[in-house]
C-alpha cells in the first residue's frame, strides 16, 4: 500500500486541508495556501527579494518595474505560504514560498514549467497524480529547521490531501559554470540518477552532463555536503535526479531535475515533519467527524 495513500480517508474538504496546514503552525509561525491575488501578490514580493535582489537574478522590465517575480505558470498553480503572525498578517507576514502544479491543473494551463527544461515524458506518463514543485524560497532571517520543517510538513499534507504519487521539479545550484559545480553534480550524476523509467532528461539544445568527476573519486560525505539544503533535502526523501543539468542565465543557477515517488516518504518523514501520519490523520477525521471550525480559521 502507498504511505500516502488515501483510500481510508473518504472526507477531503478543503477544510480539511486548511486544518491540516493550521495544525502544523509553531510560535508565531503558521502555513496556509494563498486565498486571493494579494496572497500570491505577497509570495511574488518574497521571490523578488531573494531571486533578483538577494540571488542576482536578472529581472525583465515588467518585473523589475512591479519589483515581483512573475511569470505565466502562477495563475495555475497554488501557492503554500509560511507566515510570522509577529510580522503582522499583510504582506510583509509571509515569510516563505513554494509554488506547487498538480498534473490535473499542468494539463488546463497546457504544460508543466519543468518542461522547459527537461523532457518529462516519463513522469507526466506515471499512474497517478503527480505534483511540480518550484519557485521556493524562504526570508533570510528564517532560514532555519523551524521554517524548513513547516514547509516540509505543509507539502506532506498537500500530498496526501490530494494522493499524489510523484513529485518533480528543477532545484539549483547557485552559479552558471557547471565545471565549478563538478563534485556535486558529478555526485548526483553517479550516487542519484533516476531509474530509467523514471528520468527525466534536460532538452538537447541546454543539456550540460553532470558526469565531470568518476564516481571512484568523489568523497560522497564531501559532496553531499556540499549540495543546497533544498536538494539535500529531496535526497533524504529518497529522491532522484534526472540525466542532465541546465544553465539558467536568468537566475544564476544551474538547475537538475529532482524526482521523488511518494511511496518512498514513509512515517518517519510524516512524524518528523508532519507530526500526523496519514493514518493518524484519517483516524482523527474518523472521530471527529469533521475538523473544527476554530482550526480552520487559526492564521
Amino acid at each position: 500500500m502507498k504511505a500516502l495513500s488515501t483510500q481510508h480517508n473518504p472526507v477531503r474538504k478543503a477544510e480539511d486541508l486548511d486544518a491540516a496546514l493550521a495544525a502544523l503552525g509553531s510560535g508565531t509561525l503558521g502555513a496556509r495556501l494563498a486565498r486571493d491575488a494579494a496572497d500570491v501578490d505577497a509570495a511574488q514580493a518574497l521571490r523578488y527579494r531573494v531571486f533578483y535582489d538577494e540571488m542576482r537574478a536578472v529581472p525583465d522590465a515588467e518585473m523589475a518595474k512591479a519589483r515581483r517575480d512573475i511569470d505565466p505558470f502562477d495563475a495555475a498553480c497554488e501557492h503554500l505560504l509560511v507566515f510570522d503572525t509577529d510580522r503582522g498578517s499583510g504582506p510583509d507576514s509571509i515569510v516563505a514560498t513554494y509554488r506547487l502544479l498538480r498534473g490535473s491543473s499542468a494539463r488546463e494551463h497546457g504544460r508543466f514549467y519543468t518542461s522547459g527544461e527537461y523532457d518529462i515524458s516519463p513522469l507526466t506518463g506515471y499512474e497517478g497524480e503527480v505534483l511540480e514543485l518550484g519557485r521556493s524560497c524562504v526570508d533570510a532571517q528564517y532560514r532555519g529547521r523551524p521554517t524548513m520543517q513547516l514547509l516540509w510538513g505543509a507539502i506532506a499534507q498537500f500530498v496526501f490531501y490530494h494522493d499524489i504519487s510523484l513529485m518533480f521539479g528543477c532545484a539549483s545550484l547557485h552559479g552558471v559554470d557547471p565545471e565549478a559545480l563538478a563534485v556535486p553534480l558529478s555526485y548526483l550524476h553517479h550516487f542519484h540518477l533516476a531509474p530509467e523509467e523514471l528520468r527525466p532528461r534536460a532538452l538537447p539544445d541546454l543539456y550540460v552532463g553532470m558526469d565531470f568527476v568518476p564516481a571512484s573519486e568523489i568523497n560522497q560525505k564531501r559532496a553531499l555536503a556540499a549540495l543546497p539544503p533544498l536538494v539535500k533535502g529531496y535526497l533524504r526523501l529518497g529522491g532522484f535526479v534526472g540525466e542532465g543539468a541546465v544553465v539558467d542565465h536568468q537566475f544564476n543557477t544551474t538547475d537538475v531535475c529532482v524526482v521523488v515517488k511518494t511511496d518512498q516518504v514513509n512515517d518517519k518523514y510524516y512524524r518528523h515533519y508532519g507530526r500526523d501520519t496519514p493514518e493518524d490523520w484519517a483516524r482523527k477525521n474518523d472521530a471527529v467527524g469533521h475538523v473544527s471550525e476554530r482550526g480552520a480559521e487559526s492564521k
